[in-house]
């Protein structure tokens, strides 16, 4: 059983990462945000009530990150998820939370 574990444990890394990535305010509405729709800058901004300095940062570490992926429109640069698994990670949690909420009140 041991060694059938122990080479996956790397993996476990990668969500530990993610998890972290995650763990700021600031960037899980970043990444809910943009697991609704691709959005430039300043739409992140709007949306998480900063200022596109404090949204660009955090974006740049999304980037960084491996979460977030851009592409630039003119002056504009617009960020999206980088991986369709990450929607449907955010999607199913917040699913899940809901559904945990609903059963509570019951």
């Amino acid at each position: 059983m041991v060694n059938r574990i122990k080479p996956h444990l790397d993996q476990v890394s990668n969500i530990v990462f993610m998890f972290k990535a995650l763990a700021d305010d600031t960037r899980a509405k970043i990444v809910y945000a943009l697991s609704e729709a691709e959005l430039c800058v300043c739409d992140v901004a709007a949306v998480i009530g900063s200022s596109k300095a404090t949204a660009s940062y955090h974006l740049r570490l999304l980037h960084h990150m491996g979460l977030a992926k851009y592409r630039k429109h003119g002056k504009l640069v617009y960020y999206r998820l980088a991986n369709p698994h990450i929607q449907g990670f955010i999607r199913e949690t917040l699913d899940s939370m809901s559904s945990t909420e609903k059963r509570d009140t019951k």
